[in-house]
């Protein structure tokens, strides 16, 4: 029986599947054989971007027509009103693939509305192993991996930029957590500087570039450190990590000198 094969009675699955974090290479080489089958079951998908979808589809299984694949498209453009008729293929009993653009969906993804929307309903939703940059960076930070919080994206204007980022080491260190941030390329090299221009010396900053990727790079300092040699980054995807060091307060002495008269 295929995953499509629909039992009497019966509702769909919805399948959470990663997608490649970059373009250089493809989703055979990134994703298990496990997660490369099921795909290749799937008759129907919801992803960000139909053109982006059909890509990933032709990497997977090039032989495969494309024609017979149904696409329903998830994004920011998508209205409240319309994520429910995306639930149609799983009521009516045919399993379905989730897409995001670039890594898991869910995560700092539209496709967590549709995910949201299974849950309330009971259906049953199952995450697909591959690549997910939070993760990977953390993995290779040397940051605190016990706790950590993943906050997305933060202010883009300067100010609330750094009022935010003083928060959040506040935060780190009140929480003993490993604070993850992700930024838009155009935008990562402004969170760089306001990170090395409003954060304490001995905190720890990691910049994880380009995963999964040639290029890619990941790079743990603290603030001071970074600021001895301010790095300019190159447009593209990167996440950004913190984790904040507490200040030691002095020792009270026990010698206390009298007050002259």
């Amino acid at each position: 029986m295929s995953a499509n094969s629909i039992a009497l009675g019966a509702v769909g699955r919805l399948f959470c599947i990663p997608t490649p974090l970059g373009e250089s290479r493809s989703a055979r080489a990134i994703l298990p054989a496990d997660t490369l089958e099921r795909v290749r079951e799937l008759n129907v998908f919801v992803a960000e971007s139909a053109k982006s979808a059909r890509r990933f589809l032709k990497q997977v299984d090039p032989d495969r027509d494309l024609q017979r694949i149904e696409i329903l498209e998830l994004n920011e453009h998508t209205r409240a009103d319309q994520i429910l008729p995306l639930l149609a293929p799983l009521l009516a009993g045919c399993d379905v693939g989730l897409l995001s653009d670039a890594g898991c969906p869910g995560i700092a993804d539209p496709g967590a509305s549709l995910v949201a929307a299974a849950q309330q309903r009971k259906l049953r939703v199952i995450p697909l192993v591959g690549p997910c940059s939070p993760v990977l960076s953390l993995m290779a930070s040397g940051l605190n991996g016990q706790r950590f919080a993943f906050v997305g994206y933060i202010a883009a204007d300067k100010t609330s930029r750094e009022l935010a980022l003083r928060a959040l080491e506040r935060r780190s260190i009140q929480h003993a957590e490993t604070i993850l941030m992700i930024e838009t390329p155009y935008r990562a090299q402004a969170l760089l500087d306001s990170m090395l221009t409003c954060l304490s010396p001995p905190t720890r900053v990691c910049v994880a570039r380009e995963l999964c990727e040639p290029e890619e790079s990941v790079l743990t300092q603290t603030v001071a450190d970074w600021r001895r040699k301010p790095p300019t980054l190159p447009k593209g995807r990167a996440v950004f990590l913190l984790e904040a060091i507490p200040q030691r307060k002095a020792p009270d002495s026990a010698f206390r000198p009298r007050n002259k008269v």
